[in-house]
């Protein structure tokens, strides 16, 4: 991969990254339920599921995926029903006296895991990164040098990008001294991954 190639890439990782999605929902949800240093371990969980998809794709399992009508309904609806169950659990999610109590403790492990299954149940990503990924490599050099280039360029955006939605979530909550307050943030945040589960809904096939 050529410095020119990089950069390009590079630039189109900022684009994808910033672009509001699932992940997005999910780091600014746990950065209003659990603080910056505890919720950006989902993150992590993100990140984990990206790697796992770009291997994915360089195994040539995800030009399987793509043409496969039976494996990708079963993965998108599975990421659709996990993103309505994140719906519900925002929405019901119990309001707290910021002045008295301190925030729930986010186990890390539950938080890695909730971003990994949000990234991994999305058959789009793996589409996506099947189209995007060969347009940046050079067949002519070792691919898995390369692949480990871009995995390792999107891996760092992201958790760039995603610290930066936990971060301002986490800065929110400061400003929320009020149940009626911090319910319709939770119930905000529900209606995002509501959003986010419908627009997986009408992903189909290329």
């Amino acid at each position: 991969m050529s410095i020119e190639s990089w950069l390009a890439f590079f630039v189109a990782c900022w684009i994808i990254s910033l672009t509001p999605g699932a992940g997005a929902v999910a780091s600014m949800a746990s950065g209003l339920n659990y603080g910056f240093a505890r919720g950006y371990w989902n993150a992590l969980g993100l990140q984990l599921a990206l790697l796992l998809q770009i291997v994915i794709v360089a195994a040539g399992v995800g030009a399987l995926l793509a043409t496969s009508a039976l494996g990708f309904a079963l993965i998108k609806w599975f990421g659709v029903g996990y993103l309505l169950y994140l719906a519900i659990r925002q929405w019901r999610a119990p309001t707290q006296e910021m002045s008295l109590q301190p925030r729930p403790i986010g186990r890390p492990l539950s938080l890695v895991l909730r971003g990994f299954v949000i990234n991994i149940s999305n058959p789009k990503a793996i589409v996506f990164i099947l189209a995007v990924l060969p347009q940046f490599i050079d067949p002519g050099r070792p691919l898995l040098i390369q692949y480990m280039v871009m995995a390792l360029t999107m891996v760092i955006v992201d958790l760039i990008v995603m610290a930066g939605y936990t971060g301002m979530a986490a800065k929110a909550m400061r400003l929320l001294d009020s149940p009626r307050q911090q319910r319709l943030l939770n119930r905000s945040f529900a209606v995002m991954y509501g959003i986010a589960a419908g627009l997986l809904a009408t992903v189909r096939r290329v």
